[in-house]
């Protein structure tokens, strides 16, 4: 579900990052962005086509001449689809209807492997997405739906908070779904480009929703990776997830409340939401504390974090003091500390992004008519551009800090490199990659 962020990751997590949020700002923590790369644009308005050139990521399937040549040989690669689709109790029929006349998106190959110069900071992020108009929005939707809010959290347990934020931050609630033809969008990519058998599972999904009846084409349109309606699913995702909560016969997440409400919480609950638990909490940091110990992987109890000094940001006692949280620093020591609970692992199971995950969690608390955030973020810290990333990536790696492959991306791996060569100097060890500690690895 979700934004349309090209993850150099599983496929799990790129079924996650496909939607039309990204195009905008991407995965902040691993430096991808999916905003396109320059291209001329169309005479008549539309979307520029296809650049034409070799795709960033250097893929043997994304030169240049190997998209063309797939794209001549696309209708070959959709009409090899057919026997896959019949197992999938695909009718023919429905096969020659849905793909007649299809042709392949190139433009999708520029999207697939942009590769951006700059990222935006969380807190530019934050802004954008957790604004005035947004939250009043998303106010007038809790009220205008609120039986099937009601329903939804009796059935599942899933905070009608969290549903509404993804609801308004994954399509500002309806406005922004994308307008690409998904079985366009997954056909191109399951017989163009590095990811064929991913999308090839995409597109055949597609065509089962068509064929089942829950949605008719005409609203099967999204984002350039084939994610949908309101809270963008991805059609394998649709499959999983989707349950028509109005009991007419069809699972339509694009135009009915009542089924996209059900569904995604249905999506939150069996991702392991934890009914009447928050997603976590900002904390205040005492100083000289141990980065090192700001991992995904290391979770303590809350009243451990407490007796190694952290405590709420809002002087408020944490309710449960053993449930588990791990510590996410995401602007360094200079900015504020976050204890992430079960809910926003499963918050970044809907999109492996941390920054999007604490922009829903955050959101969430927002329309339930909490604060801003209290304490302020290093504001004066510049954005490295991807050279500077991919530099401090293969300075790291001189030194012996970091093990992996030079990409640009500032990842956990990254991240961890960074807080032991921080360690290293004696500076605080949170992992920031700033314009600073660039300097520092020049320096030595």
């Amino acid at each position: 579900m979700i934004i349309a962020a090209v993850l150099l990751v599983s496929n799990q997590a790129f079924a996650q990052s496909q939607g039309g949020l990204a195009d905008l700002f991407g995965n902040l923590f691993s430096g991808s962005n999916s905003s396109p790369p320059p291209a001329a644009a169309a005479g008549d308005g539309s979307a520029p086509p296809w650049s034409g050139e070799d795709g960033a990521s250097g893929h043997p399937l994304m030169t240049a001449a190997a998209i063309r040549q797939e794209a001549a040989n696309f209708d070959n690669c959709v009409a090899s689809m057919w026997p896959d689709a019949a197992r999938r109790n695909v009718t023919r029929e429905n096969f020659e209807r849905f793909t007649a006349g299809l042709t392949p998106d190139l433009r999708i190959m520029d999207l697939l492997d942009s590769q951006p110069e700059f990222t935006k900071a969380i807190w530019d992020y934050l802004d954008i997405l957790v604004n005035d108009n947004r939250l009043a929005k998303g106010r007038e939707i809790l009220a205008k739906y609120k039986a099937q809010f009601d329903a939804a959290e009796k059935t599942y347990g899933v905070d009608r908070y969290a549903v509404a934020a993804i609801w308004g931050i994954e399509s500002n609630y309806s406005t922004q779904m994308g307008d690409r033809s998904v079985v366009q969008s997954t056909a191109t990519l399951a017989c163009i480009g590095r990811r064929q058998a991913y999308f090839k599972d995409e597109f055949l999904s597609a065509l089962e929703i068509l064929n089942r009846g829950d949605l008719r084409p005409e609203q099967l349109r999204g984002s350039w990776a084939g994610a949908f309606g309101p809270t963008q699913f991805m059609p394998t995702a649709f499959k999983r997830y989707a349950v028509d909560g109005d009991g007419d016969g069809r699972r339509d997440v694009v135009d009915d409340p009542t089924d996209l409400i059900a569904s995604t919480a249905n999506n939150l609950k069996k991702d392991g939401w934890q009914t009447g638990q928050s997603w976590g909490y900002e904390v205040v940091v005492p100083k000289d504390f141990n980065y090192m110990l700001a991992d995904r992987a290391k979770p303590m109890t809350l009243a451990q974090w407490q007796q190694l000094g952290l405590k709420r940001a809002n002087n408020q006692p944490f309710p449960q003091p053993a449930t588990k949280a791990y510590l996410l620093a995401p602007a360094g020591a200079e900015g504020p500390g976050f204890l992430m609970l079960q809910n926003f692992r499963v918050i970044m199971k809907y999109n492996p992004a941390e920054a999007y995950a604490l922009a829903i969690g955050h959101f969430a608390d927002r329309l339930r008519g909490g604060p801003p955030f209290v304490q302020p973020w290093p504001r004066q810290e510049r954005v490295l551009s991807r050279v500077e990333r991919l530099e401090l990536q293969q300075l790291l790696a001189q030194r012996g800090f970091y093990r992996g492959t030079p990409d640009g991306q500032i990842g956990g791996q990254t991240r961890e490199a960074l807080r032991s060569f921080q360690a290293s100097i004696g500076t605080p060890a949170d992992g920031f990659a700033t314009s600073d500690m660039l300097e520092r690895l020049r320096a030595r």
